[in-house]
């Protein structure tokens, strides 16, 4: 498995993996499989695990703990706050003051089992707290020993230069695909200049890039993709018919369309760093062969053509008022 550098001098492999799947929001969960998934990562060289502590809420965490208890070397793990949720799953709101931030961290150890974070994101802007507030708490974190570097999640760039003026943020974390592309315009460019690095969440569009999503049918009943406006109605036909297209570039390469997917992700620059979600085996797999993938000047201008950027329809979340822009 190929490395890649984020900020700050963090080297990471060049594919992570996502593990909410593994506890929520994608149907039915089977643990030995979601532990069984994480191992063959490592014996991969996937070595980048993103979790949060509302995913659960509250067991992804224990359950990636569990994971890497014996392996804690080998692994640059990644967690987020600010989402707030209780016991019972119901949403709280977002909080970015420094008490929670503090708060949040002690309980993410706690449940990780770990001394220390290696990444630890803010996971939404607190639009009520000055992130200058945010940013200094989670420094403190820094000089505690508690985190070794420090991210940002769904930040807009006026955000991040705040943040990175406090301390050096290392990543920001936000959605990027061939669906969504909506970091080009200005994160990716003021990243860039201030030496972050970028890490791609649903790099596949939440599955659907794989192309075998036929019908929002397929997906379980408690699948949280079925409230998702792109997988809607309207919005669903004309987004498989997209992925068709990128089916027929895959087919003549000999690969799989999450792979082209997540191979033109990893085309766009060495500071950025997908990481696809999975709960089982066989995807991982396929995912981590993606990097092995060559696609040339013409290839992704036929990829560019069969997905022009702005062709995506729906918004990528029912509700985006907690997107900070």
């Amino acid at each position: 498995m190929e490395r890649r550098t984020l900020g700050q001098g963090l080297e990471v492999s060049a594919v992570g993996l996502g593990c909410m799947g593994m506890s929520e929001f994608y149907g039915a969960r089977d643990e030995e499989e979601a532990l069984a998934t994480i191992h063959r990562a490592l014996e991969l060289g996937i070595n980048f695990l993103d979790t949060a502590d509302i995913y659960g809420p509250f067991t992804n965490e224990t359950l990636v703990g569990r994971a890497i208890a014996e392996r804690r070397d080998e692994v640059v793990l990644a967690t987020k706050f600010g989402n707030v949720r209780d016991e019972n799953g119901e949403r709280l709101g977002i909080r970015g003051d420094a008490e929670y931030v503090h708060q949040a961290c002690e309980a993410s150890l706690k449940r990780l089992g770990l001394d220390y974070i290696d990444l630890y994101y803010q996971h939404r802007v607190d639009q009520l707290t000055e992130i200058e507030e945010t940013v200094g708490a989670m420094a403190e974190l820094v000089q505690a020993g508690k985190v070794r570097h420090l991210g940002l999640s769904e930040a807009s760039s006026a955000t991040i230069r705040r943040a990175h003026a406090v301390h050096p943020i290392t990543a920001l974390q936000s959605e990027y695909s061939l669906w969504t592309r909506d970091p080009e315009d200005q994160i990716l460019p003021a990243i860039r200049e201030l030496g972050i690095g970028f890490v791609a969440y649903s790099p596949l569009g939440r599955g659907f890039l794989s192309g075998r999503i036929e019908s929002v049918d397929d997906l379980d009943a408690d699948d949280f993709r079925r409230s998702n406006p792109r997988f809607q109605g309207e919005n669903f036909d004309r987004n498989f018919a997209l992925v068709d297209r990128v089916r027929e570039i895959a087919d003549e390469k000999g690969v799989t369309p999450a792979q082209l997917a997540l191979a033109w992700v990893l085309r766009q620059g060495d500071d950025i760093v997908p990481i696809p979600g999975t709960k089982r085996v066989h995807y991982l797999e396929e995912n981590a062969r993606a990097v092995e993938i060559e696609l040339s000047e013409d290839d992704l201008t036929r990829i560019e053509a069969a997905f022009p950027r702005g062709a995506t329809s729906g918004e990528r979340y029912p509700d985006m008022s907690t997107i900070d822009r």
